[in-house]
């Protein structure tokens, strides 16, 4: 005589196939989120050097403005209705080191669409860790397309005051990121 049990316990592989199947969807999902945010992790070094030169490009007009490099009349884009002898580059420009003028994101700075001295750049330190002329590594910021723009305006109806706006662009990785550092500049040193 046969006797009937009671069905034993436990999964079917269809439920356990589904089960595989959520759970390695879970992974997946976080190994992604991992890998995004290792990479914007690693932009943060970017982040400063666009922090950095803008700074610098906001530093040069100050000091040009205070040495007596610029007047107040070419404290403005080239060709702009702000002043007549315009001496900033209009649109978005590769990162350059200083022309002839000394002055950041000047048009000397630029030979057609080329550097007219050479393209800004991060310098590395050697494998000790220390610099010496010889063993110090140039690289180029443009290998990260790294671009600025800087635009002058008037402030409305104050005569004796404009507005810097230095914007730096730059990709890293698959991520294209933008820092704009905005200031105003007076006739008055």
């Amino acid at each position: 005589m046969r006797t009937r049990g009671k069905a034993e316990a436990g999964f079917t592989l269809i439920e356990m196939m589904i089960a595989v199947t959520v759970l390695s969807i879970g992974i997946l999902g976080l190994g992604g989120m991992l890998a995004d945010s290792v990479a914007y992790m690693g932009m943060s070094q970017y982040d400063y050097v666009a922090q950095q030169k803008a700074a610098a490009a906001i530093e040069s007009v100050f000091t040009a403005r205070d040495m007596g490099q610029l007047t107040w009349a070419s404290v403005c884009n080239v060709g702009s209705s702000v002043c007549s002898g315009g001496l900033f580059s209009n649109g978005t420009q590769l990162l350059c080191d200083p022309g002839p003028d000394g002055i950041v994101g000047t048009a000397d700075d630029f030979n057609g669409a080329a550097c007219a001295v050479q393209a800004d750049a991060t310098i590395l330190l050697n494998g000790s860790g220390t610099f010496t002329s010889g063993s110090a590594v140039r690289v180029p910021l443009s290998n990260y397309q790294f671009l600025r723009s800087i635009t002058i305006t008037n402030i409305p109806n104050v005569a004796n005051l404009r507005q810097i706006q230095v914007t730096i662009t730059y990709k890293a990785g698959r991520f294209k990121r933008t820092y704009t550092l905005t200031t105003n500049i007076s006739n008055f040193s």
